[in-house]
Order: C-alpha cells, then structure tokens, then sequence
C-alpha cells in the first residue's frame, strides 16, 4: 500500500449545503481528524523537532506514549512546544516521580487553548524537550499529535454561497 498526499481539508457528509430545516437537508459535512507522529529520547535537553503542523489546523490532543522509563532522579519532564518556544502541553514535572512506560497524560492550561483551535495561518513546527533537575537515564517517547486539517485561515466549513 502506498501514501498519498492531499492538500486539506477533507471534508466528509452527504449534504453539503442547507435547503430545508430537516435532517437529510442540512448541512452535515465535517473535517477530517488525522495524526502525526515523532520520537523523544532522555537525550533530547534541547528543543527536537518531532512534526510540522499545517497552517489552520485545530490540536485535539496530544499523546504521550513512554516506551521506555524516564528514571532521571528529580524532576522528570517532557515540554511539547513550538519552534518559537511556546508550551503547548507537559508531561511529568513531579520532584521525586520517574515517568514510567505507558501513556503519560498532557496537562494543557488556559493560555495554550488559542493555539489548539487554530495553530495560525503558517505551518507550526512542534518540538519535544526533556528536562530532568537530577541526574537523567533511560528514557524514550512515541509523541502523537491528534489534529484536524483546515484551511490556512482556519475554515474547516466551506463558504455557504
């Protein structure tokens, strides 16, 4: 099986404009949600890039999956961010507490939800960096970002005309 490349967003329903006011007449056509996915490593202390998001996109989630222990002695912490070192999601950050393998859960905060709805109208380089206050071993992640492709202005609707 082979890849295939399509400039987004898909758009996926039966009935792509409006004309009554019951189901089968309105509108029901949605995006796509599709992934992308990078590795980290215990060596990563400095900004990884792990994928470029297209412009427009709206972030559902990230997914942290740890295949193989942080055992770094304080302070083990996975940052998601942009190239421009904005925080987009954490994972860890506890003083004594290692991140074991398993799915590690993201805290994202009020201020980074602007950028999960629409990631801007440029492509977004996500990066991955590893922190760790003691002295840092072992240590890799799966990272996968859940997302939907839009329009680079964010429109994941076509104009009702």
């Amino acid at each position: 099986m082979g890849f295939a490349t399509h400039l987004g967003p898909w758009l996926l329903g039966t009935v792509k404009n409006t004309t009554g006011t019951t189901a089968g007449t309105i509108r029901n056509m949605g995006a796509t949600v599709v992934t992308q996915t990078g590795l980290t490593t215990v060596a990563d202390t400095t900004a990884t890039t792990e994928f470029v998001l297209p412009a427009g996109a709206q972030i559902l989630e990230f997914f942290v999956d740890i295949t193989t222990a942080y055992a770094g002695t304080t302070g083990n912490t996975i940052t998601i961010q942009t190239a421009a070192g904005n925080s987009l999601a954490t994972v860890g950050g506890a003083t004594t507490t290692p991140l074991a393998v398993g799915r590690a859960t993201t805290t994202v905060t009020g201020a980074q939800i602007g950028t999960y709805l629409n990631v801007g109208t440029s492509d977004l380089v996500i990066q991955a960096i590893y922190a760790c206050a003691g002295t840092a071993s072992g240590g890799a992640a799966t990272i996968t970002c859940v997302y939907v492709v839009k329009g680079s202005d964010g429109a994941a609707n076509p104009s009702q005309v």
